[in-house]
C-alpha cells in the first residue's frame, strides 16, 4: 500500500493539516502518514478534539489507523469505504465538535445513504468555527452544491465548560455541482447578536452597541439573548451580513480581562474590512469552502486575501488530488479562487 506523506508542521502547523488530510483521505480513498502533528503549537500532538476527529474518520471510513492516542505526533490512516449511518461523536471537553464535523462531513455528503450525527463538546469555541457560522454561512453554500444538510443546536457549549450538543442530518447528492460566487449581491439584513450564558446581559448590550457605533447601524440591528440549559458561563458576539447570494458571519468572544466594548469594536472592524472589500466570501469561509469546491471539480469564488489556514489547506489538497487551484488578484483587496480540472 502506497501512503501519501504529510508534514504536519507545514504552513500554519496546527490541527488543520490533520483534519484536511483525514477528510481528503476519506473522499479519495488514499491512505496517508502524517508526522509532526501540530508541531507549530505550544503542546504538539493530538489533543482530545483531534483524537475525536480521527476516531470519527475511522468509523465513517471503516479505516485502519495507528498512532491514534492523545499526545501522538505521528499517525497512519488507511480508509476502506465510506459508511453512512447514525453516529455519535463526543469530544468530552470544551474542544470544538464543529471541527469534528468538518472532518467527516465531506465524505458523508457523497455517501450511499443518509446520515444522522450527534456531536457533543464545544459549540462556541474562540479557536474554531462556532455553530452559528456553520449553520448560517457555511452549510447554506454547500447545500447549493447538491447535498441537503440540516443542523440543529440542542445546547450551546461555551469554553471552558463545554457540554454543547447539536445534531446534523445529511442527505447526500452523489456528486457536488460546481458553484460560482463572484459577488455578494444586495445586502438584505444586518444583525449584531450578543449571546450570554450565566453572565449579565449588559455585556451583550455593550458589545452590540459597539458594533452599531463603529458601523453606523441603527439600534434595531442589535439583538441580545440569554442562552439556557448550558453547563457554564460564556459569551459570543455574532455579526451577520445576509446578502442576496451569501450570508457571512463574523464573531467575537468575551474573555476575562477584555472590555466588552473592545470585543464589539474588533468584530465590527472585521466586518468593515469585509464590506469594504466587496468580496462575497470572508477569509474563514474561504478556508472552509476549499474542500467542497474541489469535490465539485470546478467553480470559483471571490474572497479576501487568503489566510495562512487557507493557503495550508490548498497545499494539503494538492497532495491528494490532481487538479489546480488557481488564485488570482482582481484587485488589492480581492482574490479569486478557481478550481481547474485541466492543469494544462
Amino acid at each position: 500500500m502506497s501512503f501519501i506523506h504529510i508534514d504536519g508542521s507545514h504552513g500554519e502547523g496546527g490541527g488543520q493539516v490533520l483534519r484536511s488530510s483525514l477528510a481528503l483521505a476519506l473522499i479519495t480513498g488514499k491512505p496517508f502518514r502524517i508526522e509532526n502533528i501540530r508541531a507549530g503549537r505550544k503542546k504538539p500532538g493530538l489533543m482530545r478534539q483531534h483524537l475525536t476527529a480521527v476516531n470519527a474518520a475511522v468509523q465513517v471510513g471503516c479505516a485502519e489507523v495507528t498512532g491514534a492516542r492523545v499526545g501522538s505526533t505521528e499517525l497512519q490512516f488507511a480508509p476502506h469505504r465510506i459508511e453512512s449511518g447514525k453516529y455519535h461523536f463526543a469530544v468530552g471537553t470544551a474542544g470544538s465538535c464543529t471541527l469534528v464535523l468538518q472532518t467527516v462531513l465531506p465524505a458523508l455528503m457523497i455517501a450511499d445513504g443518509e446520515s444522522e450525527l450527534v456531536l457533543e463538546g464545544g459549540t462556541h469555541n474562540p479557536f474554531a468555527p462556532p455553530f452559528d457560522f456553520l449553520a448560517k454561512a457555511f452549510i447554506p453554500v454547500v447545500n447549493q452544491m447538491g447535498p441537503e444538510i440540516r443542523v440543529h443546536l440542542e445546547r450551546p457549549g461555551f469554553y471552558p465548560a463545554g457540554g454543547g450538543r447539536f445534531t446534523v442530518h445529511i442527505k447526500p447528492s452523489g456528486e457536488l455541482k460546481p458553484l460560482e460566487l463572484p459577488s455578494r449581491g444586495e445586502i438584505k439584513t444586518k444583525t449584531a447578536r450578543g449571546i450570554v450564558s450565566r453572565l449579565p446581559k449588559r455585556i451583550a448590550n455593550t458589545e452590540t452597541s459597539a458594533v452599531c457605533e463603529v458601523l453606523g447601524w441603527p439600534r434595531n440591528c442589535c439583538l441580545v439573548e440569554e442562552a439556557e440549559n448550558t453547563f457554564g458561563p460564556g459569551n459570543i458576539l455574532t455579526v451577520e451580513i445576509e446578502s442576496e447570494h451569501i450570508t457571512e458571519v463574523f464573531t467575537g468572544f468575551g474573555r476575562r480581562g477584555v472590555p466588552a466594548k473592545e470585543v464589539g469594536q474588533a468584530a465590527a472592524n472585521a466586518v468593515k474590512t469585509y464590506l469594504d472589500s466587496e468580496a462575497p466570501v470572508g477569509p474563514y469561509l474561504a478556508d472552509q469552502l476549499m474542500i467542497p469546491f474541489v469535490m465539485a471539480k470546478g467553480g470559483f469564488f471571490r474572497t479576501m486575501p487568503l489566510s495562512r489556514h487557507a493557503e495550508t489547506n490548498i497545499d494539503v489538497i494538492k497532495q491528494f488530488l490532481d487538479l489546480e487551484i488557481k488564485v488570482t488578484e482582481p484587485s488589492e483587496t480581492v482574490r479569486e479562487v478557481r478550481i481547474l480540472t485541466d492543469k494544462g
